[in-house]
Parts: C-alpha cells; sequence; structure tokens
C-alpha cells in the first residue's frame, strides 16, 4: 500500500517461485492471478495463456519483458504478439512485476489484458550444479554460478534438457539455454550488460480429434501427423543503465535479438488435401532493434510531493522472411505467402503522480504511439507502406489508507497492433481456401481497447494481503490477421468484465498460501443475439498454493489449479470440460551443499485437456469433414527427481 496504482498490480520475488512445482517454463507467468498457462503442441512453440476473459493466443493482447527486452513478436509466422518463454531459466528469476489492463503509461503494445516484467538476477549467493530426471526420458541439467570481476559480478548459466514426454510420438526435445550477465550496483542505480543463447528442436503431438480417440484409431495420447514439430533459436544482447540521485529517476535500455522459427503443424488432418495431407509450415526470421529512456522527477507541485515521468521507446523489426506454406513431411510443397516486413513503433509517454492528501493521489498519464509497416510480399498487390499512430490517456485515483485499507478507481485507454502483412493485404493468397484471389480488406493496424478498474487492497487481518478487482475491458471491431490462413478475417466488438480476488497469508516465517479465484464474462457486442459467446474465453479460474517448510531440511510446495470450462463456439451449444490438476514439490537439504527435491506432477494422475478447440477437419477415409472437438491431453502424473549441489 501506497505504492501500487491498482489492486490488479503486484511483485513476486525468487523466494515465493522457489517452492513451486512447474512442469513448464512459462508457468511462472500463473504467479499472476488468474492466469492460465497450457499448451496445445509441442514444448518447443509458445503456450497458450487465458486471462481476464481472453484465450490470448500464445500472446496478443499480454505484453511481456525480460530484463528490459519486450518479448512479443508483431507480425510474427504464427500469430501475432506471439510469446515464447521456452527460454525462462524459472531459477535465474529475480522478480515477476505484473499488472492489468490498459492502464499504465509505460506499456503499449499488446498489454490490453495485462503485462509482465521478468528480471533475472545479477548474482548469486553459492553456485551450483544440479541434475535432473524423470519419466519419459526426461534429462535437464543446469549449472548457475557468479563470479565478483572487477566492481561487479559476472553471472552465467547454462541449461541443457531433454524429453520425450509422455506421447506415443517420441517428442525428442532438445534444447540448450546460455544465459551471461555483468552488472555493477543495483536495478535503480547501476548497470548491466545480458547475453542470452537459446536453440530448441521438437517432435510435436498436436491437438487431436476426439471421434479419433473415441473410436480407437489412435491412443490418447496419439497423434494423427508424425511429421509435425520445428526448430527455433533466439540470441539476444541487451544492456541496462540506470541512475537514482535525491529527486530524479533515470532508466535506459538497449537491445538487439537474432530469432528464427519453423513450425511444422496440421489442424485439419486431410480436410484440403485427402493425399497428402493439410501440413503447413510457418517461417520467420528476423532481428529485433530496440531502447527506453526514462527520466522520473521526485518533488513539489504547489506544495504538493509529486513525481513526473517522461519517457520514451523505439523498436524495429527486421524480418528477413515471414511466410506460409504448404508442406508434406517437413518439405514444402507450395507457397502460399512470404513476405519481407519492416516493422517500425516509436513511443512517447508521461504519467504524473499527485499526493493531494495523505488519504488521497491522482497518477495521470498519455501515450502516443506511432508505427510503419513496410510489407514486401511475394504477390506485389499485397505490399505497401502504411503509417498509423494512437494516442492512450489514462487516470488513476487513490484513495486511503484506512484501516490498512486502499481504495483505487482506473480508466485507461491501450491498443493492440496488426500483422503487418493484414494492413497491406488486398488479394486473398491462400489457394487452399475457396476465396483464393477474391479481393480482402486490409486489417486495421491499431486496435483501441478501453479499460476500467474498481479495486481495493487490504492488510486488516494481520498476516493477509488481500485484494479485490472489478474490471471491464472493451475492444473494438477489427479485421484480424490469421496467421494459419496468410489472409483477414472480420471480428465484431468485443466486452469482457469480471472479478478477480486474490490473497498471500503467511501466519509465521515456515508457512505461506495463496489464493486467488477470478471470474470472467466475454461477449462480442454485435452479431446475431444468440451467437455472441466468444470462443475459448476462459470463464472461471482459481487456484491454491502452499507452501512450507515443515523441519529445518524439510521444504515442500503443492498447488492446485482450476481451469474453469469455456464456449468452444458463439453459439455456446458446445463447451470445454473444466480441469483441476494438482502439483507438488518435496526438498531435502542433505547436507548444506546438498539437496534432493522430487517434483509430482499431475499428482492424482486426473485425465482432463490442457486444451480444446472446435472446428471442421477430415481423417484419412472420411467422406466428408466433420466438426469436432480437438484436444490437447494434459500430462498424467508425472515424477521428476533433482540433485543439486553448491559450491
Amino acid at each position: 500500500m501506497g505504492v501500487a496504482n491498482s489492486a490488479s498490480e503486484g511483485t513476486v520475488l525468487s523466494d515465493q517461485l522457489a517452492l513451486r512445482p512447474l512442469l513448464r517454463p512459462a508457468e511462472v507467468l500463473e504467479v499472476v492471478p488468474g492466469l492460465i498457462v497450457s499448451q496445445h503442441s509441442g514444448s518447443g512453440k509458445a503456450n497458450q495463456y487465458y486471462l481476464r476473459g481472453f484465450n490470448l493466443d500464445h500472446g496478443t493482447d499480454f505484453a511481456a519483458s525480460l530484463i528490459g527486452m519486450p518479448l512479443n513478436m508483431p507480425t510474427h509466422g504464427h500469430g501475432q504478439g506471439y510469446l515464447d518463454l521456452q527460454f525462462l531459466i524459472p531459477e535465474l528469476i529475480d522478480s515477476v512485476q505484473y499488472r492489468k489492463g490498459a492502464l499504465a503509461a509505460d506499456v503499449g503494445d499488446f498489454a490490453t489484458a495485462g503485462s509482465v516484467a521478468i528480471d533475472y538476477k545479477r548474482s548469486i549467493d553459492a553456485p551450483f550444479l544440479e541434475l535432473g530426471v524423470g519419466e519419459d526420458g526426461y534429462r535437464r541439467g543446469l549449472a548457475i554460478g557468479s563470479t565478483r570481476v572487477g566492481d561487479g559480478d559476472l553471472l552465467h548459466a547454462f541449461e541443457w534438457t531433454e524429453t520425450n514426454g509422455p506421447w506415443v510420438l517420441d517428442e525428442d526435445l532438445i534444447k540448450r539455454n546460455a544465459v551471461l550477465r555483468y552488472s555493477q550496483g543495483t536495478r535503480d542505480n547501476g548497470w548491466s550488460v545480458s547475453g542470452l543463447a537459446y536453440s530448441s528442436s521438437w517432435q510435436a503431438t498436436d491437438q487431436v480429434p476426439r471421434r479419433a480417440i473415441n473410436s480407437g484409431q489412435i491412443d490418447r495420447f496419439g497423434f494423427i501427423d508424425p511429421t509435425v514439430g520445428g526448430r527455433t533459436h533466439r540470441y539476444s544482447i541487451s544492456a541496462e543503465w540506470a541512475q537514482r540521485s535525491a529527486n530524479q529517476q533515470r532508466r535506459a535500455s538497449v537491445y538487439a535479438v537474432d530469432y528464427k522459427l519453423n513450425l511444422f503443424s496440421n489442424f485439419t488432418l486431410f480436410l484440403n488435401d485427402p493425399v497428402n495431407g493439410d501440413q503447413f509450415e510457418q517461417l520467420d526470421d528476423r532481428r529485433v532493434y530496440g531502447g527506453a529512456f526514462s527520466n522520473t522527477w521526485f518533488g513539489e507541485l504547489a506544495g504538493l510531493p509529486s513525481e513526473f515521468t517522461v519517457g520514451t521507446q523505439i523498436r524495429h523489426d527486421a524480418i528477413d522472411a515471414v511466410g506460409l506454406f504448404t508442406s508434406t513431411a517437413r518439405q514444402r510443397t507450395g507457397t502460399i505467402r512470404l513476405d519481407e516486413v519492416d516493422e517500425t513503433s516509436v513511443a512517447l509517454y508521461a504519467e504524473h503522480q499527485l499526493q493531494w492528501h495523505p488519504k488521497f493521489r491522482s497518477v495521470l498519464g498519455l501515450r502516443t504511439d506511432a508505427y510503419r509497416f513496410d510489407v514486401n510480399s511475394n504477390r506485389d498487390i499485397n505490399s505497401g507502406r502504411v503509417n498509423d499512430h494512437i494516442t492512450s490517456p489514462k487516470a488513476a485515483l487513490i484513495f486511503g489508507p484506512w484501516a490498512k485499507t486502499e481504495f483505487y478507481a482506473q480508466a485507461g485507454y491501450g491498443f493492440h497492433s496488426n500483422d503487418a502483412r493484414g494492413v497491406t493485404t488486398r488479394l486473398n493468397p491462400d489457394f487452399r481456401d475457396p476465396g483464393f484471389l477474391s479481393p480482402s480488406q486490409p486489417a486495421d493496424p491499431l486496435v483501441r481497447a478501453k479499460s476500467y478498474e474498481l479495486g481495493l487492497r487490504t492488510g486488516i487481518i494481520r498476516g493477509l494481503q488481500s485484494s479485490l478487482a472489478f474490471w471491464r475491458l472493451d475492444l473494438d471491431s477489427e479485421l484480424l490477421f490469421i496467421g494459419d490462413a496468410g489472409t483477414t478475417e472480420p471480428s465484431f466488438p468485443s466486452r469482457r468484465e469480471g472479478i478477480e480476488f486474490a490473497n498471500f497469508w503467511q501466519p509465521n516465517e515456515r508457512l505461506t498460501v495463496d489464493a486467488d479465484l477470478a471470474y470472467s464474462r466475454a461477449r462480442f457486442q454485435e452479431g446475431p443475439s444468440n451467437e455472441r459467446f466468444i470462443p475459448g474465453s476462459v470463464e472461471k479460474t482459481a487456484s491454491v498454493g502452499v507452501a512450507w517448510q515443515m523441519a529445518e531440511r524439510w521444504h515442500s510446495g503443492l498447488r492446485l489449479r482450476y481451469f474453469g470450462p469455456r464456449p468452444l463456439i458463439e453459439d455456446n451449444s458446445v463447451r470445454s470440460a473444466s480441469s483441476t490438476l494438482v502439483n507438488a514439490r518435496l526438498a531435502y537439504d542433505i547436507t548444506p551443499k546438498l539437496k534432493l527435491t522430487g517434483d509430482l506432477l499431475n499428482v492424482f494422475d486426473r485425465q482432463v485437456s490442457d486444451i480444446d478447440y472446435f472446428y471442421e477437419s477430415q481423417l484419412q477415409g472420411e467422406a466428408a469433414p466433420v466438426e469436432d472437438i480437438h484436444t490437447h491431453p494434459a500430462e498424467p502424473r508425472t515424477l521428476r527427481m533433482s540433485l543439486r549441489w553448491s559450491y
């Protein structure tokens, strides 16, 4: 209290992550109340994220950054705002700061549902080596250490992971990950230079039609196309600088990223090509360059305590190739579209916080984003250059505290950008589609969102921190670019609204409990009155977590996650089932330098779906397409053990 500008923001530190059992690296984002992380394909592909009535489809309306670098990929080969967090090393995370809604001036594109800023550690107390093994060929090696060099610390980490997963088709995941970071001083008064390197290759088991499982044609963990999967790499170098004085805080950052993805998928099976199948490849090959600068002045305005911040951000994506191809057994058979794209964005923002009274302060913000899309397509008619800009005002009023309780009222405008290819598309390039070469209306470059929130935060009960938020998010109608089709389709305006209740209880130094509940209602604002449900929009989520130091050498963590049912079609006639999963961790300090940890994931071996979709597909031998639920199962009960040696 006295720091936060909303009831729905927060910061989670590394100590709170230490006893959290994780199946996937991206599950660290589930520290955000109401957020769900799932997967519908292989472990090298970006996860699916659910928050505030959104199926975020790999990140379109949720922004993330790591040590100052934005992670979402605009104009991505698979989907706009693609957010791949497979390269995260959870043991390196120092803090996770999250904010909900389009309410902060210093975040722009994709931050409509919310945003998260992840920071890595600058040093560790004791270097260590860790070896992990588990079922289904799971193997992981991790080495992390830091060395004092000159006036700073050199942090180094290397991770190696292999697994086949529980799938009938071995996943054959091979992941390599490295981090090198030199830093001096602190985050508020110092600097750092970081180098990250990551590569991964895998075979995937895509979502499959439920009828194929029910008929016994394939196992629940079976596959239809044995050659889907992919390979990717991400190499980056970045630097951060901060300087704090009595009346100012300055921050600056720069970064450069080299990224590539070849992704092979087959969702409709044999619908378009009964002989060779419907496999397709999505390519993304780019370099990203950018930076940011901000200056905050601390002082007084008319005798009242005041903070005034101005900042700028710039980003350029030099995309050498972003493509969509038909393929068979990972061999290209046709080009639907292939583009070279240069996309540049520049943002200016200002935010002013004024303490009018010891029990009342206001925060006013204004942000302007300007974009330039330059597309060179394999069909000249779909090439072009488009400029656009958008201005987003924001405001917050904070009242209190009274009886250790603070109240918040916020409103703000935000946006997400659209795929540059959709912005210049005038002709449908998809030869699989009946509308091939028909006119296609260009997509909206920037799409407006309006966000509102009322909430409170209280610590009135000793040891318990609670927050309650009532929110609404309106998103304008738009033409969306569909990465799997290479063309655009219309989308109605939408409204999402809901309630979030988050709690963190620490009765003593050995025990912490967190419990979160979230409810949301998502509807299209136009269209037939009986077809306004938004497919895939999550309605109810809940989580409960316990971290307990049982004895001097024993530590444990337990997490329960409830993922509520979702409509899978606009008339709500087909719905996914809910799921409840429990994960557990038990750690024992054999000696002060040797620790044994066991993770039991999906403790009760629940046979539930990780994700469900409803659409047409065609199995080999079927005479016509069939509408069906396509599912990707949650992984069964899995035991993983690790041994850590600190030196």
